[in-house]
């Protein structure tokens, strides 16, 4: 799990925008963007090349 230190400093990589962390599915979703971003091993990986696309 994420600590909230880095939550509140995380942003999207693409806009800028807000991230939403969802434990279940374990990714950052920028809603904006429409991107979920993986976390690995409690690492964001916050590329936007390995970001999934949402609808």
């Amino acid at each position: 799990m994420l600590k909230r230190e880095l939550l509140d400093i995380l942003v999207c990589p693409k806009c800028k925008g807000e991230l939403e962390y969802r434990i279940k599915e374990v990714e950052l979703v920028c809603h904006k963007c429409k991107l979920a971003f993986p976390v690995k091993d409690d690492i964001p990986v916050m590329l936007i090349d390995e970001a999934r696309k949402i609808t």
